[in-house]
């Protein structure tokens, strides 16, 4: 099966040399897709550049197999796209904004029903956009996106701005797009911890070179291990383990960090209890999406 989206050498830039430079993206069919970075680093122009809203200066596009040029834009007709705010008017109901983008696109009537089913935006679909909540607004957008059955949907930050309640709606949505609908999801975002929580795969995009592409697996594999160490004297413990050439710092007044770098838990627990320092939590951190992409990015930088 081909990739949902595969690039290579993709590159625009503009003066002052912002843009992105040679991106080498291979999105599987089916998976959700977390796009991440900094603000600048390129999110926007790689999107603009993958829907042919940019011509890129070098490099080549293919959307499941099919070639994404001047010429050829057969490749965009199964791709849906929420870039930005959607584009409603407020005055019209939600159906009435979606009869409007049918007609448009001459899709069957039925359609507006399906989108409206899969954004759980049925029962809301009669009042008028203007009372709408942001994230029935995102939503709306997203069934607008959905009107011409694509196999690719791209988002451009779909949670920012959203509540508690509109960020777990949003994150079940993203799920049943993938899981039960087969679509694939490219989803740009600087919200972390929410693509952790969504994400089967991701790229990591800074200053517009992408340092890491796989899945959160492998992203994790990358990760050096650490262990959270609370003792009884955490200054006593960070100087014993310094000399003993281990890396350890406070991460609060009694909590120390370890890197894991080969020593078993077990031997840093018994040279600090041989040092007399008495150890009462001594647990293995998990990295977080946050941590390894703001490791991964200072060393680009």
């Amino acid at each position: 099966m081909s990739p949902a989206i595969r690039t290579r050498g993709l590159t625009r830039l503009f003066a002052g040399g912002h843009g992105v430079r040679a991106l080498d993206l291979d999105v599987p069919a089916g998976s959700i897709y977390g796009f991440l970075g900094p603000n600048g680093a390129g999110k926007t122009t790689t999107i603009r550049l993958l829907l042919g809203l940019l011509r890129a200066q070098q490099g080549h596009i293919a959307l499941h197999g099919l070639e994404l040029d001047a010429r050829h834009r057969g490749a965009l007709a199964r791709v849906g796209a929420l870039v930005e705010s959607p584009a409603l008017y407020p005055h019209l109901s939600g159906h009435a904004n979606l009869e409007v983008t049918r007609r448009l696109l001459g899709a069957p009537a039925e359609r507006i029903g399906e989108a409206l089913d899969i954004t759980g935006m049925a029962a809301a679909a009669g009042r008028r956009v203007r009372d709408y909540s942001l994230g029935m607004r995102q939503r709306l957008g997203i069934a607008l996106a959905l009107l011409n059955r694509p196999r690719l949907l791209v988002l451009d930050e779909p949670a920012n701005g959203l509540d508690p309640a509109g960020i777990l709606d949003m994150r079940r949505l993203l799920r049943s797009l993938a899981n039960e609908h087969g679509i694939t999801v490219f989803v740009s975002s600087h919200q972390l911890s929410e693509v952790e929580q969504v994400a089967s795969h991701v790229g990591v995009l800074h200053a517009g070179r992408l340092r890491f592409q796989g899945t959160i697996g492998d992203l994790r594999a990358r990760a050096r291990p650490r262990l959270q160490l609370r003792c009884d004297d955490p200054a006593r413990a960070l100087a014993l383990l310094a000399s003993a050439g281990e890396q350890a710092e406070h991460v609060d007044a009694d909590l120390l960090a370890v890197a894991l770098d080969g020593r078993a838990e077990s031997a840093l627990n018994r040279l600090l209890v041989e040092g007399g320092i008495a150890v009462s939590q001594l647990v293995r951190e998990q990295a977080s999406l946050e941590s390894m992409f703001f490791d991964l990015t200072a060393e680009a930088a």
